[in-house]
């Protein structure tokens, strides 16, 4: 985030001499003795007067000020899934400064109730890595979503995204975590609200009740709870918020049937809208046993600073892997983890330069010395790196053709040319010869380099210079044939980068030809992707590579100057997007730019960080 990179603290376990838990951070217990979901209840879930006011809404979003050990949240999560007259889905936004290992979390919940605890189990397989910034869960088939915001959340609370109707203050006591309750986050409460929103905290002092209401917020002391005179209950003031979002089902042209087109159907249709992917030819005109051949990589960057991309490229695979791994074989991506290589010494010692300052749990990467790489790889290296057991090999065809396939995504085998708006609203396609296609709702661009030809006609095109400037990236990639699948035994990756075979297939690559006229397969492509393994992957590690007259690969990439990928509404073409401009991360922006566009759509909390979209804004 903005400001000076802070590793994520977490939590660490210790509890009372009564046994509740507490935080010898803060001086504070997580609960009273009268219980945590006892207290969910009567402040929390009543004091927002719910079950009631979800009743009937297509969707309904909480915000909690402190995530804690969760109880709230399953509290919050057993009352919605228990009425019938429940909202579509539910939406729960948390921040949390110290956030638990799931092994602490799995302690606590042994303890729950028997009707919570498959909820708790789920959420419990569910837990991520402990990593700064935003953390998106799916539960309950997609029903309910749990955005986690991890981090001080006097710089959190500013960069979340949300349409909010019900706030849970639930810090540690105003004396003893004065940021939780400050008036910089109370402010931000009224950003994230909706009108009519409401606020509850078993907290009745009297700075905070004053706070409130300066924040904009009507505050009342009702009857406390488990001995307390006092809590306090909030509603926004008439004419503040957010206009009540209305997610009503859409119909939407995705134009581009690549991994961008793909990954945003993908997210709009499982949110119910309808959606047409408009692509003269993408994999589903492939023959599975001809698509099955290519693979690619999804490996998290990392930056000594945490920069954007490795920010974003975090989120990428954790919202990848939600969305991919339930998929069908072959689509279905093989989780086997990457060992970035380390080029030479130099590299060695930058790698773990970072590990050491950025702090991240062993569960998301670690550094592994030379031998230790050599052992998790099953193949000789020269240098150590760093290990990302998450990564993700993945066959491109095979998952564009699944995503594609998903029910609510309808293909249609014409090339949309132009956009016309329509006089009662919305966007007619037109084709070549400027005849209507198709009236839709809204419309996603995720054609890659195409896509500033169907915005040419705008005046303000050339306001947007790295859209404009868009460049075509031609590049190969090498297909060894081979009858040994067991090396290496995960992907290899630096200058370039060795994947595990897959159908008697092995992969290398790749070239990049920034002025080609064409895309070509041909011997310098292969000759130069070779050359590049060989500074850094001993020559015969890989028995496979190199061996034999290779077969390959060429395509085009799209890439932006500042190789960040262009997700966002175009602002002066009501309903018409952009996901674009992924250069060679076109599996790492996917399934990110799906959700994002989703959850813009349909006023859900974001998957990212507010800086995080700028960032990536039309530009």
């Amino acid at each position: 985030m903005s400001g000076p990179y802070q590793p994520l603290i977490p939590a660490v376990w210790h509890q009372t001499a009564d046994g509740i838990p507490d935080s010898e951070r803060y001086g504070d217990v997580y609960h009273g003795q009268a219980g945590p979901l006892a207290q969910a209840q009567q402040v929390f879930l009543r004091g927002n007067h719910l079950p009631g006011r979800w009743q009937g809404r297509v969707a309904f979003t909480i915000c909690e000020t402190g995530f804690g050990l969760g109880h709230n949240f399953l509290a919050s999560w057993h009352a919605w899934r228990s009425d019938p007259q429940r909202s579509q889905r539910l939406h729960y936004l948390a921040f949390e400064a110290h956030p638990f290992e799931a092994q602490d979390l799995r302690r606590v919940w042994r303890c729950l109730p028997a009707a919570l605890q498959d909820l708790a189990d789920e959420l419990a397989h569910a837990w991520p890595a402990l990593l700064p910034g935003v953390q998106r869960l799916d539960l309950a088939g997609g029903k309910v979503s749990l955005t986690l915001v991890w981090g001080d959340i006097r710089r959190t609370v500013r960069q979340a995204q949300a349409a909010v109707d019900a706030f849970y203050l639930d810090g540690f006591a105003p004396d003893r975590n004065p940021e939780m309750w400050s008036p910089g986050v109370f402010g931000q409460m009224r950003r994230l609200a909706c009108t009519g929103a409401t606020a509850a905290t078993w907290c009745a002092a009297g700075q905070v009740r004053r706070d409130l209401q300066s924040a904009g917020f009507l505050v009342s002391r009702v009857p406390g709870f488990a001995g307390k005179r006092h809590m306090t209950v909030a509603t926004l003031r008439p004419g503040l918020g957010q206009a009540l979002p209305d997610p009503q089902r859409r119909r939407v042209a995705v134009i581009g049937g690549g991994l961008a087109g793909a990954g945003v159907a993908q997210a709009l249709a499982a949110r119910g809208h309808e959606v047409q992917v408009w692509d003269s030819h993408c994999a589903l005109d492939i023959k599975p046993e001809v698509r099955q051949y290519g693979a690619a990589a999804l490996v998290p960057a990392l930056s000594l600073d945490d920069d954007t991309r490795s920010r974003l490229s975090r989120v990428g695979l954790q919202r990848a892997q939600s969305r991919w791994m339930g998929l069908p074989e072959p689509a279905k991506p093989n989780q086997c983890g990457a060992l970035v290589c380390a080029g030479n010494q130099d590299d060695a010692q930058r790698q773990q330069a970072a590990m050491q300052c950025l702090q991240f749990p062993p569960g998301w990467v670690r550094w592994l010395d030379d031998a230790a790489a050599s052992q998790q790889a099953g193949v000789p290296l020269a240098q150590g790196g760093l290990w990302f057991d998450q990564a993700l090999r993945v066959c491109p065809g095979e998952l564009i053709a699944a995503l594609l396939s998903q029910p609510g995504v309808t293909r249609r085998a014409i090339d949309a040319a132009a956009l016309r708006t329509h006089p009662d609203g919305g966007w007619c396609l037109l084709d070549q010869d400027q005849r209507v296609l198709d009236r839709v709702d809204e419309v996603v661009l995720a054609n890659a380099r195409h896509a500033p030809a169907l915005l040419a006609s705008h005046p303000l095109l050339s306001a947007w210079p790295v859209l404009s400037g868009l460049r075509p990236i031609a590049g190969q990639i090498s297909l060894y044939a081979t009858y040994d699948n067991s090396v290496p035994a995960c992907i290899l990756s630096g200058k370039g980068y060795c994947l595990p075979p897959a159908a008697g297939w092995g992969v290398a690559g790749s070239t990049y030809r920034p002025r080609a006229g064409s895309t070509v397969v041909d011997d310098t492509g292969h000759r130069a992707i070779l050359a590049q393994l060989r500074r850094w992957l001993p020559a015969g590690s890989v028995p496979w590579l190199g061996r034999g007259q290779p077969q390959g690969w060429a395509g085009w990439r799209a890439a932006t100057r500042d190789h960040l990928p262009i997700i966002d509404a175009v602002a002066a073409m009501p309903g018409v997007w952009l996901a674009c401009g992924y250069g060679s991360r076109g599996l790492s922006w996917s399934a990110l730019a799906g959700d994002l566009i989703a959850a813009r759509l349909d006023s859900e909390p974001w998957p990212v960080e507010r800086e995080l979209q700028h960032r990536i804004r039309l530009r």
